[in-house]
């Protein structure tokens, strides 16, 4: 990926790495929510812009010639070639719903995708009588024109219902080669749906690359319920990862009003949404029963005021010793990238990286087969960005 540097622009900055208990921030100092104590030497990253004017970019994802995919909302596949040149989008992607949050996702590549170049979109998907609802679709990446050939539908969420927020829509496969996708809980319907297991709404679903069932879901067997879901009670995780250490799943979810979180979705257990949850609703009335309850799961890590989070994406790279072992948040209100230090599933320390520096939400980040950083930033109007994170000189 190296020959990316090829670029519209590079701005050399220091980044603007600040504690967050030094803030004064309220989950900084609730013990439920672990501490902030550990110190990392300062890094002063180069920021480069790959390509900019682009429309609320989503996901990324490389390609083992040096280049890589990036998803547009609207419905667009894009390919930056390892020369740094943006073709024109790719053909053959699926129609989707839009409006609102609504649109084109996630995308992934298959594990074995140097032997039969699959892969895999997480998109809106129109149904009938207004309706929408999650979708993944399967394709093959044409090897001369890179246009998608082949494509099916592997898996559809169910119920469709009216209405455009709250999708959720990462994808993550697992080291068994099984995928899980996360699945929101569409924002109008939490009350009666989220806590049962006979719809996907709420949930993390896995499913095989054929969309067949995993034997060993855990609710594979159960009469009345999914055989898709792999863990329930999520409101909108629009980040998920698969841990390097413990090769576990881990999530970003967006709470309401407050109440952002970094789960570890494990086979069969709840999380609690909407029963359970350290937010509250949009007029500031209370959800739910209170932060916890038996049988409900409690987040590694949880936001009151919300950041937004969004992608994720855990750090084992050279080009920056400081942050190995890290774990990388995309945030869309603060604007901003946060790395949370880790010791196993605990949290020991928290930065906040680009606060001023990007001035735009940051939708996604991933690790690079360099070792860079990239992100994606989405603005309200057409100047989303892609930018690559390097050690600065």
């Amino acid at each position: 990926m190296a020959s990316l540097g090829s670029v519209l622009a590079v701005l050399a900055f220091p980044v603007l790495a600040t504690a967050a208990a030094a803030e004064g921030w309220p989950y900084a100092s609730d013990p439920r929510n672990g501490s902030s104590t550990d110190k990392v030497p300062a890094v002063e990253p180069r920021v480069a812009v790959l390509a900019d004017n682009l429309e609320h970019p989503w996901s990324i994802a490389f390609l083992p010639d040096g280049s890589l995919l990036f998803t547009e909302r609207p419905g667009r596949l894009d390919r930056l070639g390892a020369d740094g040149k943006l073709a024109p989008p790719l053909a053959g992607v699926p129609a989707v719903h839009t409006g609102s949050q609504a649109g084109l996702f996630d995308l992934a590549l298959d594990p074995n995708f140097v032997a039969n170049r699959f892969i895999y979109l997480s998109y809106v998907e129109p149904r009938a009588n207004g309706a929408s609802g999650t979708a993944i679709a399967r394709a093959r990446l044409a090897d001369d024109d890179g246009a998608l050939e082949n494509l099916h539908v592997i898996f559809r969420a169910e119920p469709a219902l009216v209405g455009d927020n709250n999708y959720g829509c990462r994808l993550a496969f697992a080291p068994d080669g099984t995928l899980f996708a996360t699945i929101g809980d569409r924002y109008d319907y939490r009350h009666n749906r989220l806590q049962r297991l006979d719809n996907d709404l709420g949930k993390v679903i896995r499913i095989n690359t054929d969309g067949s069932i995993p034997p060993d879901n855990p609710f594979a067997l159960r009469e009345g319920a999914l055989p898709e879901i792999w863990a329930y009670g999520l409101r909108n995780a629009e980040g998920a990862a698969i841990n390097p250490a413990s090769h576990q799943l881990w999530t970003s979810e967006n709470g309401p009003m407050g109440g952002d979180e970094i789960n570890i979705p494990e086979a069969g257990k709840n999380y609690g949404w909407p029963v359970v949850t350290y937010g509250k609703d949009y007029d500031g009335t209370p959800i739910g029963i209170g932060t916890a309850a038996p049988g409900m799961e409690q987040p590694v890590r949880f936001w009151t005021p919300s950041i937004a989070p969004s992608g994720i994406a855990f750090y084992d790279g050279g080009l920056f010793p400081a942050w190995k072992g890290s774990l990388f948040v995309a945030a869309l209100k603060g604007q901003m990238l946060v790395r949370l230090s880790l010791d196993g599933e605990r949290v020991t320390g928290e930065e906040h990286l680009l606060r001023k520096e990007v001035g735009q939400r940051i939708r996604d980040v991933r690790q690079g087969p360099d070792g860079a950083l990239y992100l994606l930033t989405d603005d309200e109007v057409k100047h989303g960005r892609l930018l690559r994170l390097t050690p600065g000189i």
